[in-house]
């Protein structure tokens, strides 16, 4: 299976990130690509409540959506829309940061709300809150694909190792991980996050990420890290995107997964014990 990583710099203008993201879709799939990853918020990097609610839509109308389905129909491939922030009829306003799988008739196979919120303090010049704007899900999702199961994640949930567990007991033998993940995080955790999740489940990790400094017209600029990423079943890293936006290419053979899985079939060892 050949598989295409959208590494974006997307700014808040989400009808400027379309035409982006629709002409390296569009040059993936002259590369042959039969499964194509974009990265979270494809559509608006912004920490601007204000400007997100002036600027987003709800799922039924995202135009974001809409175009990106088309294209998977039209060139009968399937998409990952890693992430879009989603305008939704919560009483307290807040968005969605969801994920979408798309199949090869262009039909949603999968829909995932980002359970894992990113509050954190990682400087007191760098703070999030993302809970303030989004609302977390509350569900983890598998997508069943010709090539298998795939586990759907977004960013943060990459430190929650429960819940990659949980999907590759459940059936998945690749898991997304979609990500605007810090530049400074990213520079100490990233790749052995990954590495790790892809070691303890014996999965491929996909991770198409967001890049550079993002351009916005209100509030502060973010930073994010690139190096989107592919990891094998053993922990290898195929492919790793550096820092420039653009795409990377990888060839996935899925038989590595019943043989890594056969070498540590660690996912059937679980055990029950008591404490702390």
């Amino acid at each position: 299976m050949r598989a295409a990583l959208l590494q974006l710099n997307s700014s808040d203008d989400p009808q400027a990130n379309l035409a982006v993201t629709l002409d390296l879709l569009d040059r993936a799939i002259e590369k042959g690509a039969q499964f194509v990853l974009t990265p979270e918020v494809t559509n608006c990097v912004s920490g601007s409540r204000t400007h997100q609610q002036a600027v987003l839509s709800p799922e039924k109308s995202d135009p974001t959506l809409q175009a990106l389905i088309g294209r998977a129909k039209a060139a009968g491939i399937w998409v990952l829309i890693g992430s879009l922030a989603l305008r939704t009829d919560d009483p307290d306003g807040r968005f969605a940061n969801r994920s979408f799988l798309i199949g090869r008739d262009g039909e949603i196979v999968a829909r995932y709300d980002k359970i894992h919120m990113f509050d954190v303090d990682v400087s007191p010049e760098e703070t999030y809150r993302e809970s303030d704007g989004f609302r977390p899900g509350d569900r983890a999702v598998i997508g069943e694909t010709s090539w298998g199961a795939i586990g759907l994640t977004i960013c943060y949930d990459i430190r929650f190792p429960h819940l990659y567990r949980r999907l590759a007991q459940a059936g998945a033998t690749m898991l997304t991980v979609p990500a605007a993940f810090s530049h400074v995080t990213g520079a100490a955790h990233w790749e052995s996050l990954l590495r790790a999740r892809a070691i303890e489940t014996g999965c491929f990790v996909l991770a198409p990420a967001q890049t550079g400094t993002h351009s916005v017209s209100r509030g502060r600029p973010r930073k994010t890290h690139g190096h989107s990423m592919v990891v094998a079943p053993w922990g290898e890293i195929l492919v790793d995107g550096g820092t420039a936006p653009g795409l990377v290419m990888v060839d996935l053979d899925p038989e590595q997964v019943a043989e890594a899985r056969r070498r540590v079939p660690s996912l059937r060892h679980d055990r029950e014990f008591d404490g702390p």
